[in-house]
C-alpha cells in the first residue's frame, strides 16, 4: 500500500496543545462498525458502551520525565538530552541536539551532581550516555527532568504536563511518550466500571521515540518498526482469557495496549489468547492484519500517514476511517496526544 493512501487535511490549529479541563471531558465520536452509525458524545459516557463481562486492557507505563538540559563540561555549550532507554547500569540511549557536538569522551553536566559521559555512538544519531549522579538516579531526574513532550506541542512542558501527560493508573516507568488513550480515564471512571461488573487489566509496553518518527517508505510494507519492551503478567494474561473464554469483550485501550496484545497472543486448541512474559516487540499492525485478541478499540486521533493510523485502519477499514477522520475535521474535535477520543466498537 502506498503511504499517501493514509494522509488527510488536517488544520493546525486542530492540533491539542493544552489538555482539557478534566480528563474525561474530552469529546468521544463512537464508531459502531457493523452499521457505520457514529456518535458524538463525551468521554465520561464511556460507561454506556461497556458492559458486564468485558475487560478494559490499559497499558500501566509510566512516562519519564526524559527532557534534560545541560552545558557541555568542555566548551560551556546548551546541549538537550532525550533519553529513549536504558541499556545497562547507568548507560543510556540518548538523543542529543545539537547532535554534531557530542562525541565519546565528551562530558555534560545538568547539575553539579548530576552528569553524564558519551561513551558511544548509537543508532540513527543517539549517543550512548554513562550518567553518575549522587542519591539515586530516578529521584535525580525527578528533580531535573522535564517532560518529553511530542515535537506537534509547540510549548515547553509545564508543571501541569508532570500530572496530565501521566495516565492515573501509570506504575512501571519506562516509556518517553504517553500512551494516550488512556489519558481520559478518571479514578471514578474506572471504579464505576468495575461497578458495572467490566474487568480491569493492566498490561505494560514501555512507548519509545519511534511513535514520533515519520514513516518514509514510499511503499508501507518497506518500513520498519522500532522495537518497545512489553509484559504481560500471568495474573492479567488469566484475566483476559476469562473473559475471553466466557464470550465478554476485549476493550483494548490504545494502540500500545493493542500491539502488546497481538504480540503475546498464542494459538492453543483452536483459539488465541494471551501467554504471559516479557519480550520486544516490533510488531507493524497495518490493512490486511488479522487480529486475534481485540474487540474494540479506545484510541485518540493519529498523524497523517503515521503507523498509528494504520493500525486503526486495519482495526476497521482504511477509506471509512478517513471518512470519519474527515468528519472530525469538520467538527473540530482535537487532535493527537492532548486531544479527543475515538471508540470503534
Amino acid at each position: 500500500m502506498n503511504i499517501n493512501e493514509f494522509d488527510y487535511h488536517l488544520p493546525q490549529e486542530l492540533i491539542a496543545q493544552k489538555p482539557t479541563d478534566r480528563r474525561d471531558g474530552s469529546r468521544l465520536m463512537a464508531v459502531h462498525r457493523d452499521s457505520g452509525k457514529v456518535e458524538h458524545r463525551h468521554f465520561y459516557d464511556i460507561l454506556e458502551y461497556l458492559n458486564s463481562g468485558d475487560c478494559l486492557v490499559l497499558n500501566n507505563s509510566k512516562v519519564l520525565p526524559a527532557r534534560l538540559f545541560g552545558e557541555k563540561e568542555q566548551t560551556g555549550a546548551k546541549v538537550e538530552f532525550l533519553l529513549i532507554k536504558r541499556i545497562e547500569g547507568d548507560v543510556w540511549e540518548t538523543m542529543v541536539r545539537p547532535g554534531k557536538r557530542l562525541k565519546p569522551g565528551d562530558t555534560v553536566a545538568f547539575s553539579p551532581s548530576f552528569k553524564a559521559e558519551i561513551v558511544d555512538y548509537g543508532q540513527d544519531g543517539t549517543r550512548l550516555a554513562r550518567f553518575r549522579y549522587d542519591g539515586i538516579f530516578m529521584e535525580r531526574l525527578e528533580e531535573l527532568g522535564k517532560m518529553p513532550l511530542p515535537p506537534y506541542i509547540e510549548r515547553a512542558s509545564d508543571a501541569e504536563d508532570s500530572e496530565r501527560y501521566q495516565t492515573v493508573y501509570c506504575k512501571e516507568e519506562g516509556s518517553v511518550a504517553a500512551p494516550t488513550a488512556g489519558l481520559h480515564f478518571t479514578e471514578e471512571l474506572l471504579e464505576q466500571a468495575e461497578k458495572k461488573g467490566v474487568q480491569i487489566a493492566y498490561v505494560t509496553l514501555h512507548v519509545g521515540i519511534g511513535t514520533f518518527r515519520p514513516v518514509k517508505c514510499e511503499n508501507i510494507e518497506d518500513h520498519q518498526m522500532h522495537f518497545e519492551e512489553y509484559e504481560v503478567t500471568q495474573e492479567t494474561a488469566d484475566r483476559i482469557n476469562r473473559v475471553k473464554r466466557a464470550g465478554g469483550r476485549i476493550i483494548s485501550v490504545g494502540t500500545t495496549s493493542t500491539r502488546t496484545l497481538e504480540s503475546a497472543a498464542v494459538l492453543k486448541d483452536g483459539r488465541y489468547e494471551v501467554r504471559a512474559g516479557s519480550g520486544s516487540t516490533g510488531i507493524f499492525i497495518y490493512p490486511g492484519y488479522e487480529f486475534k485478541m481485540i474487540d474494540s478499540l479506545i484510541t485518540n486521533f493519529h498523524l497523517p500517514k503515521s503507523t498509528l493510523l494504520m493500525l486503526i485502519s486495519a482495526f476497521y477499514d482504511r477509506e471509512k476511517i478517513l471518512e470519519i477522520y474527515d468528519t472530525a475535521v469538520r467538527e473540530k474535535y482535537r487532535f493527537f496526544s492532548y486531544g479527543d477520543a475515538m471508540l470503534l466498537i
